[in-house]
């Protein structure tokens, strides 16, 4: 038999087909676009909040009237909302007035003008021919002002209305003067605006200084405060406390001192020495039958026994004493 020499056919391998190089790069730039982040636009809640009062319609004065009649007699919250829903632009816009002054978040001053709003709303009278935004603006301005004069600095610059109103018309006033052509002395000033030159000077120191830390260090670099350099008129703790108990020891040690005593030197003693209405030397020299010369010996031996005795029963009262007994 013949042997099949033939050798069995190869298959053909089909290789798939490879991709434009090109093309990959192409497909890396659409990979690389669609993982890159998104941009994160900054969340101003100032615009939000304008962006949100602005979807309220103003009110005619006929609509406000009506409204503004549910809110007292019949306690319409719904009314009293609208009334206050529509007029929030105007609270804005008063804030913008006193920014210049605040110069910090306008929203703070936005809020506490919204207070004051609310406020207008519940004390507003309808029947008075009065628009309602100009009863309100009133509110609207004390509720920012004192806002403002409360929280200028820690320690508040202006407690009754006569220095709030000063407060915001001294700065513009001392300007108005500048620009006509005036020196804004504290007298002319006190006349423009009706107040003391005290007044004056006062709200001024207050303006431009600022508060400072009594415990704070002088300097960066050194642990004394400036405490330490106030003086004062007043003792300090320690000293009342030292005060108090020199006091007790000494009701007690006059209370043994008495016992030592005669009754004729203790009637000097309560009569002339420390009494706050003395007898006279006469009088005590008529009651013991002495002449007046004699009951001031006595009186004088009292004192030098006295303090003697104090002497040697209080530790250190020479220090505790500014002339009398310890001379």
């Amino acid at each position: 038999m013949k042997k099949n020499t033939k050798s069995p056919k190869k298959k053909k391998v089909i290789k798939p087909k490879q991709a434009p190089k090109a093309a990959k790069k192409s497909n890396a730039g659409i990979t690389a676009k669609k993982s890159s982040p998104r941009a994160v636009v900054k969340f101003d809640p100032l615009q939000r909040y304008l962006t949100e009062i602005s979807k309220y319609n103003l009110l005619t004065r006929e609509q406000e009237v009506e409204l503004a009649k549910k809110v007292p007699e019949g306690g319409d919250t719904d009314a009293a909302y609208v009334l206050v829903t529509s007029n929030l632009r105007l609270v804005v816009k008063i804030a913008l007035e006193f920014q210049r002054v605040w110069m910090q978040n306008l929203l703070d001053l936005i809020q506490e003008g919204n207070i004051g709003l609310m406020q207008a709303v519940k004390k507003f009278d309808p029947y008075k021919n009065v628009k309602f935004s100009y009863y309100a603006s009133f509110w609207i301005k004390a509720y920012i002002l004192k806002f403002i004069m409360d929280n200028w600095r820690l320690v508040k610059i202006g407690t009754t209305q006569g220095q709030r109103k000063l407060f915001f018309k001294l700065k513009k006033e001392k300007q108005k003067l500048i620009d006509e052509g005036f020196d804004p002395k504290p007298k002319l000033l006190s006349e423009r605006l009706g107040v003391s030159e005290r007044e004056i000077v006062d709200m001024d120191q207050r303006l431009d200084g600022w508060d400072v830390s009594l415990d704070s260090p002088l300097k960066d670099d050194s642990d004394t405060e400036r405490i330490e350099f106030l003086s004062t008129d007043t003792d300090s703790a320690e000293d009342q406390v030292a005060k108090k108990e020199m006091e007790s020891l000494l009701h007690s040690k006059i209370a043994e001192f008495r016992k030592k005593m005669t009754p004729r030197e203790l009637e000097i003693f309560d009569t002339r020495i420390f009494s706050d209405t003395p007898v006279t030397l006469q009088e005590i020299g008529d009651k013991y039958g002495i002449s007046r010369e004699r009951v001031r010996q006595v009186e004088k031996n009292v004192i030098k026994k006295m303090r003697e005795f104090f002497k040697r029963e209080i530790p250190d009262f020479k220090s505790y004493t500014n002339g009398g007994f310890a001379d």
